[in-house]
């Protein structure tokens, strides 16, 4: 299946919702091709891979940061991206906001099954968090962002899914 024929299928079943094409480990040429196939979202894990590849492809593309937020390379993130969807700290929060110098979107990464081995905020401290966050004149608050347990049963991960979407009425998002 070409990538084309791929984005016509994931299109055909979810409609008109913004898609976010994890381009990690992807080539230049295979961005190229899902933008001409109309993906305008692409998430990279790694910086260094997302540097190397940005020039060769659309310039319009919005880039998203999902990897995990490394402090020492924040400065970074944010020359290089538009959107960061793994904000998990005030600490991180105040350094990507001191560090950008336009109106960045950003994702509250929450880690909704309390995994030790996750990154991500608690469910508990994100109200607090996103106060924080929407108070910060740099970044704008735009969801929250979750890797659920790894199952391979759908019905015992949909209860996470439940409370994450509950997390995010009670921001009133």
């Amino acid at each position: 299946m070409t990538i084309s024929e791929r984005v016509e299928e994931i299109r055909s079943r979810i409609g008109e919702t913004t898609v976010v094409a994890a381009s990690k480990g992807a080539s230049a040429q295979a961005i190229r091709e899902a933008y001409a196939a109309g993906i305008r979202h692409f998430g990279e894990n790694y910086l260094q891979e997302a540097l190397a590849k940005r020039d060769e492809c659309p310039s319009d593309a919005t880039w998203h940061f999902i990897g995990r937020l490394q402090s020492n390379k924040i400065s970074k993130v944010a020359a290089s991206f538009g959107v960061v969807q793994t904000v998990d700290s005030v600490a991180k929060a105040r350094k990507l906001s001191a560090a950008t110098s336009k109106q960045m979107s950003v994702f509250l990464e929450v880690n909704i099954a309390e995994e030790p081995q996750k990154a991500g905020c608690l469910p508990g401290n994100v109200s607090e968090i996103a106060k924080i966050v929407y108070d910060l004149d740099s970044l704008r608050l735009i969801g929250l962002m979750t890797m659920g347990p790894e199952n391979p049963n759908a019905e015992e991960a949909r209860p996470y899914f439940i409370r994450m979407r509950k997390l995010i009425e009670s921001l009133a998002m």
